[in-house]
């Protein structure tokens, strides 16, 4: 039988790169070409709310009214969202985002639903004061949480209340999914900043701790690439002239080619996120994925799932720069532990966090949760 799966939330690839769209991404394609049917529902800033396909699966987006504190809202989404639910098997929403709550009731919809709960509320604390009785209801109502690492489970107050009906399925991520780089696109970086250099990939938000990756770019003098956009890219540039820093280069968004010729040509990848709105870390996976060592903060959730320290690279403690800048020189001057260490990010990521192992495990627990429901049906 073919499982017909919803996914729901604020946003989606390719309109928007973060994260969360990203692993959307990934688990619809490799979900798709298993035989599951995926479809998405999303809000978009467009003027046109058409449904566009991507690869193997419909993305359907409904019209972004306003947004508040981050969260996007939608009066024609909750239509849209009754109508897509009418023919899923499963609704997978993935959280947080609370207007996704306050449609999950308001469409009153019979479907079975499990939660992807990608992070905590970090940043408004104040407004969850408010939410929280909603969240509680929303999270007692669905059928299945699923977290992406044990890590998180483990640290997360609000998972460790649902832990009866909680999962834990890592992030995964497809190789062939990337785009080759062409030998005239490496040779072009190669020539811009050699093959020595400490990349950084992501967006470029507050909780990502580029402020103390300048700090540490400032004691080392090594060359540090920055790679993405954000909301407070600006203001970091700004911070970067100020310090007098002319090591640290940002070149904005670049396409998926660019981005892995500049990987496969870096020292090593550096995520100094340093609070628990980084739940995760795709960008850390890439660079496992390629060989590369990592470097990354403890601070409790998937990035130090994903980065074991002295294994695969060097975990240090969060928004400490001379911390940083000493796993930096530590890697620039022992090239080979370096990659010894790379060599062992790639087959932690060959085990444990690839797209095929993760999407065969969402099958599998939407097959169970079916069956669950087939046979309370006929009880």
């Amino acid at each position: 039988m073919t499982i017909r799966v919803l996914h729901f939330y604020r946003t989606a690839f390719p309109e928007s790169m973060g994260g969360t769209e990203q692993f959307i991404h990934q688990l619809a394609t490799k979900t798709s070409e298993l035989g599951v049917r995926n479809e998405v529902l999303c809000l978009t800033k467009d003027r046109s709310t058409n449904s566009i396909k991507v690869g193997d699966y419909m993305v359907h987006r409904a019209k972004l009214d306003f947004e508040v504190a981050s969260t996007g809202f939608s009066v024609s989404v909750i239509n849209r969202f009754a109508q897509l639910a009418k023919h899923a098997d499963i609704i997978n929403n993935h959280f947080p985002w609370p207007f996704m709550d306050i449609v999950h009731f308001t469409a009153r919809i019979k479907t079975p639903v499990v939660v992807t709960y990608h992070s905590d509320i970090i940043r408004q604390r104040h407004l969850l004061k408010l939410y929280r009785p909603l969240q509680r209801l929303f999270l007692n109502s669905v059928d299945h949480i699923i977290a992406t690492s044990e890590n998180y489970l483990q640290s997360s107050d609000i998972l460790n209340r649902y832990k009866e009906k909680v999962s834990v399925i890592p992030i995964g991520i497809d190789s062939s999914t990337y785009a080759e780089p062409s030998y005239e696109r490496r040779q072009f970086w190669q020539k811009q900043f050699g093959e020595n250099f400490f990349l950084f990939v992501g967006v470029i938000r507050y909780y990502k701790g580029l402020h103390i990756l300048l700090e540490a770019a400032r004691t080392t003098g090594y060359p540090v690439v920055i790679i993405g956009a954000g909301p407070i890219e600006r203001e970091l540039k700004t911070q970067k002239i100020k310090m007098g820093i002319n090591n640290v280069h940002f070149l904005g968004y670049v396409n998926d080619e660019d981005k892995i010729a500049l990987l496969s040509l870096s020292r090593a990848l550096v995520f100094p996120s340093h609070l628990r709105s980084e739940a995760f870390g795709i960008s850390l996976l890439e660079g496992a994925m390629y060989g590369k060592p990592l470097i990354s903060c403890e601070i409790g959730t998937g990035t130090s799932f994903i980065n074991i320290a002295g294994e695969t690279g060097l975990v240090v403690p969060p928004s400490d720069a001379k911390a940083l800048a000493q796993a930096m020189t530590f890697l620039w001057q022992q090239p080979q532990l370096a990659e010894e260490m790379g060599r062992r990010a790639y087959q932690r990521y060959s085990e444990l966090f690839t797209a095929e192992r993760m999407a065969n495990s969402y099958i599998d627990l939407y097959s169970r949760i079916l069956d669950g429901k087939q046979k309370e049906s006929v009880s």
